[in-house]
This record gives C-alpha cells, sequence and structure tokens, in this order.
C-alpha cells in the first residue's frame, strides 16, 4: 500500500469518474485504475462499484476512504510542520468564494498575498454557499471565504469582518427622502433581488420579512445574477435594492447620492473564512487570514457583531 494509490482512490470518489480524476493527480487513467485495482487487490476487497456511472464507493470502500483522507492528512501535516520549522511558506491553497464577495474582495488583498507570499499557489473559484460547503467537505476546497453562520458541525468557521448592508434607491422612490430607513419601509414591489441560490438573496428576505409577500408580483419577481446588475435597474429603471458595503466603496459621487443607511444597530453580513473541520494546512490559512483582515478598509474594521442577519 502507497500514499499514492490513497491519493487515487480520494481523487476518484472526489470526482466519481476515472479520467477527471487521473487529470486531476496528472497521470493517464490506466496508470490510475492500475493503482487503484493494486489495493483492492492487496486488501481483498473491492472499494468502487465500475458497474455505476458515475463511478461509486462500495460499503467497503466508504470507510476506506474515509480513512484514506484521514492518513493523507496526517501526512500532510507532518509536511507542514517541517516546513514551519524551517521557516517556509509554500504551497496551494484551493478557496471558493461567494460571488457576491469576489469582485469587491479579492482585489483588495491578492496581489498583496501573491507578494508577500510567491511560493504559495491561490486557485481560486466562484461559487454558492451550498456548494463551497459540499466541496469543502469532499476535500476539493481548501478553504471558503462566505457568509456565516453556516450551523454545520463539520466546517470550522473564522470570522473576518462584518459588512454593512445599505439600501441603494432610486431618486423617484420614496425612501430616498429619508436618512435612515426601517426595514418596513422597503415596498416588496418595489424591491430588486438577487436569483436563487445566492445567499445574500435568502438575507434580504430575512432582513425585510418579505416571504409573506413573494406573492405580490411587480419588480420583487425579477432576479439578477450580479450585484451590479441590481444597482443599473435601480439607476434605470426606479425601485431598491439593498447591497453589501464592500459592493459602494467604489462608487461615483452621483451613486453615493443614492445610498441609505438602515437605522441603528445597522444589520450587518458575518464574512468568514472557512475549513473543514479536518483541515491541515493551518499556517497556510493563517496568513491567508492576516492579509485579508489587513486589506479591509479601516471603516469596515470598526464594524461590529451587533445585527447579524441569518442566510
Amino acid at each position: 500500500m502507497t500514499l499514492v494509490q490513497l491519493e487515487y482512490i480520494v481523487a476518484l470518489d472526489t470526482f466519481r469518474h476515472f479520467s477527471s480524476a487521473a487529470a486531476a493527480c496528472f497521470v493517464t487513467q490506466p496508470t490510475l485504475s492500475m493503482q487503484i485495482q493494486k489495493l483492492e487487490e492487496e486488501l481483498g476487497v473491492k472499494i468502487f462499484d465500475r458497474s455505476k456511472q458515475p463511478v461509486l464507493p462500495t460499503e467497503y470502500g466508504v470507510h476506506i476512504i474515509e480513512q484514506a483522507r484521514k492518513i493523507l492528512a496526517q501526512r500532510d501535516l507532518l509536511l507542514e510542520m517541517v516546513d514551519e520549522k524551517k521557516g517556509i511558506i509554500h504551497g496551494e491553497l484551493k478557496i471558493g468564494i461567494i460571488p457576491t464577495l469576489a469582485p469587491y474582495l479579492l482585489p483588495l488583498f491578492i496581489h498583496g498575498f501573491t507578494k508577500k507570499y510567491p511560493e504559495v499557489r491561490l486557485q481560486i473559484s466562484e461559487f454558492t454557499t451550498d456548494q463551497i460547503v459540499q466541496k469543502l467537505k469532499e476535500g476539493s476546497l481548501d478553504a471558503g471565504i462566505l457568509v456565516t453562520p453556516l450551523n454545520d458541525a463539520g466546517i470550522k468557521e473564522e470570522p473576518l469582518f462584518y459588512e454593512e448592508m445599505l439600501v441603494y434607491v432610486s431618486k423617484n422612490n420614496e425612501v430616498f427622502k429619508k436618512t435612515y430607513v426601517l426595514p418596513k419601509d422597503i415596498d416588496p414591489c418595489k424591491l430588486w433581488l438577487l436569483e436563487e441560490g445566492h445567499c445574500f438573496r435568502s438575507q434580504i428576505l430575512n432582513l425585510c420579512e418579505l416571504r409573506k409577500a413573494s406573492s405580490e408580483g411587480g419588480h420583487f419577481e425579477y432576479e439578477a445574477g450580479s450585484l451590479e446588475t441590481l444597482r443599473r435597474m435601480v439607476d434605470l429603471y426606479d425601485g431598491i435594492t439593498i447591497l453589501p458595503e464592500l459592493a459602494t466603496l467604489d462608487m461615483t459621487a452621483k451613486q453615493q447620492a443614492c445610498l441609505r443607511y438602515f437605522k441603528s444597530p445597522a444589520p450587518v453580513r458575518e464574512v468568514s473564512l472557512a475549513t473543514h473541520r479536518n483541515f491541515v494546512k493551518r499556517r497556510l490559512i493563517e496568513v491567508l487570514k492576516q492579509q485579508i483582515e489587513l486589506a479591509i478598509p479601516d471603516k469596515i474594521k470598526q464594524n461590529k457583531k451587533t445585527k447579524v442577519v441569518p442566510i
């Protein structure tokens, strides 16, 4: 039995397809298949049911793969301990980030991180919250940058900052006349929302208690794919939307004039760095967290955990 063979069965369990698993391991499909077969012969059990598509682990295989993940995690921990003693920070971090954070947060810290840690390779992809959680559990992502709390015992959350939620309103809307806004001031028929699958949509629904009003029609039925689309809809077609604070930092003076704040205590969303409970690349996560926190604007650093809106 070799660590390479354990890597191969973990990869096949992750991708559930021989070609994809082989590509992820940088080997040919016959090589991966042969090594997995050798491991099965040594153990005397079938780890995968090859008659099914996608390929699925057998009852024995589930437990073997689970143990293989633990063994590989301990291997990685050993290597990390040695590197830390040598003062070396290198490796790869596969990170998932939600779309309502990616365009606003990544430009703040990516350049500084890669300059300070040139030996660390960041592989970053945009996913929804549910996809990030699933991929953390599968092991195909090392960390997620998303909104919490998730209330998932298998995921460790490390809060990074608290981002205030702001109202962006057309000059033709009654809310524009207000200095501070209450959730009840927002007309659901004038509200532009993100499409299903975005946690920020769920937070707006929870904040404004709009679930009962979802059948009223009007603009409430429209679903946009991005925060920028929501803003443009307000600019062009009247109405109102809610934006996270980071999305407002590069607005023009004209756009900033359309921002309104909620009455104190202002609602916030908790942004965290999430990892699986068995994750071992702790040193890399520590330096990533440090660089993100350093890059956050001072105004946002001062926000408190007062009124965190649930997902």
